[in-house]
């Protein structure tokens, strides 16, 4: 049983997670022609922007409603409602999502309540979907920000069907988590695809931050899932779900419109890539393709041939929970052990992870368990810690900075899979020290050892 603990330190020093605002921003960039906002100080959003703009090195969409010391004791409606106006006049979005801070939530500004005054005021920003998520800073983390702007998302945007109304054949909707990447969800897609089944993404990165040069500049997001689609999702014959962080909006989605869904916490490894497929199977009414038969097999092989370099291995990992509970334990079926496992925020998923104790905390709590490990994985603000342990690093999750293609990494599907055996088993075999006449040689007896070994024959 994998034991929960929680840091007591004063105060966080190296930090692993990130704010709930930041994973609410990036999910509103997953619909196409969106600002995100966030109401708070100029700083807060600042800090997101370059955080964005050095993970996924293009031009990210983000506004703030700049409160400064008087909005924020006084009230900040005038700041939302003439942000709300100049982006309408001046970006002409489809939708502005709104996320707290923990400056505006201390002050407990109704946003709710503003956005309806401002609806009232300006009837000519009726066309413009205004969803407000609130998300503090002060607890929770990312993937908590994700899923709560998701949630918000299918409440205010989907439509409720009109009784009587039949379910649209092969449509299906697919909620992923924040711990998957643009390349994840486009290989997703033509997994889908592969069965005839037509998805609907909520939030879909890949289609704005896959790192493609548009036709035209556009000071919105350029691509993702378009608000006229998420408002059908509620026709959609299945609903799925990935990561446990999604479970609300996936049960936000069954209570309101009705559609079923199925929640797969990974598809990292080949048992759950085995589940997802038979579950498409299943709702297409196919066959598995033959491709895909093909991938499985070169999985098993690249499994059989990466064993030896994983095979005892000692691995301390740091990542948001869905994510630790994706690598970790697929880590732990190719044979290494979790000897240190750090986390961002409390999660059903931690009692999971195979390993003795997760621990909630930074990166400085993992450096310090980590000592005599065999990799370190988390992301790019744990590359001083691995030099000082000297030991090989695999990036993984957000921000990854020092490295090129962040968006594209795959760790899904049976093709993932095999890759993430390649790209890791990699780094153990670089790792390993070959024999040298310096290291077999005997080392030198001593005379007194000579005469001694000699008076013994």
């Amino acid at each position: 049983m994998t034991t929960i603990t929680t840091s007591t330190k004063a105060c966080t020093v190296n930090a692993l997670k990130m704010s709930q605002p930041l994973g609410a921003a990036l999910a509103f960039m997953g619909v196409r022609n969106c600002m995100p906002l966030l109401h708070g100080s100029q700083g807060c959003t600042s800090f997101g922007l370059v955080l964005f703009v050095r993970h996924f090195r293009e031009s990210i969409p983000l506004q703030t409603t700049a409160m400064n010391e008087v909005a924020t004791v006084l009230g900040g409606f005038e700041n939302v409602e003439q942000a709300i106006i100049n982006i309408v006049g001046r970006t002409k979005p489809d939708i502005i999502g709104i996320c707290s801070t923990g400056v505006t939530e201390i002050k407990g500004d109704d946003v709710d309540g503003y956005i309806r005054v401002i609806r009232k005021t300006h009837p000519e920003l009726a066309h413009v979907a205004l969803v407000n998520v609130s998300t503090p800073d002060f607890k929770g983390a990312f993937e908590d920000g994700w899923a709560r702007a998701t949630t918000r998302m299918v409440e205010a945007l989907v439509v409720k069907p009109a009784a009587g109304t039949s379910r649209r054949a092969g449509r299906i909707n697919v909620l992923p988590g924040s711990h998957l990447t643009p390349g994840d969800l486009d290989e997703l897609r033509d997994i889908i695809e592969a069965f005839g089944l037509q998805p609907t993404f909520l939030p879909d990165i890949s289609g704005s931050l896959d790192g493609h040069v548009p036709d035209d500049f556009t000071p919105t997001t350029h691509g993702g899932v378009a608000v006229a689609e998420i408002a059908t999702m509620g026709q959609a014959l299945h609903t799925i779900a990935i990561g446990e962080q999604m479970r609300g909006a996936a049960e936000a989605m069954q209570t309101k419109t009705g559609v079923p869904y199925t929640l797969f916490r990974r598809l990292t490894g080949l048992a759950p890539n085995d589940e997802f497929l038979a579950c498409l199977a299943k709702l297409s009414g196919r066959p598995v393709p033959q491709k895909y038969r093909r991938q499985r097999s070169q999985l098993i092989d690249a499994m059989l041939d990466g064993h030896f370099y994983f095979g005892g291995k000692s691995v301390a990992l740091g990542a948001e929970p869905d994510m630790l509970l994706n690598i970790g334990s697929w880590l732990a079926e190719m044979g290494c052990k979790i000897s240190a496992a750090v986390t961002s925020t409390a999660s059903p998923v931690l009692d999971q992870v195979p390993c003795d104790e997760v621990l909630i905390g930074d990166l400085e709590d993992l450096e310090a368990k980590a000592a005599g490990c065999d990799l370190l994985v988390t992301h790019s603000h744990g590359r001083q810690a691995a030099e000082r342990l000297a030991v090989p690093f695999h990036r993984i999750g957000l921000p990854i900075f020092d490295r090129l293609g962040a968006a594209h990494q795959l760790s899904v599907g049976y093709r993932g899979t095999r890759d993430l055996i390649f790209t890791v088993g990699n780094l153990f075999i670089a790792d390993l020290h070959e024999p040298t006449i310096a290291t077999w040689r005997q080392p030198a007896m001593s005379p007194e050892h000579v005469g001694a070994t000699s008076a013994a024959h």
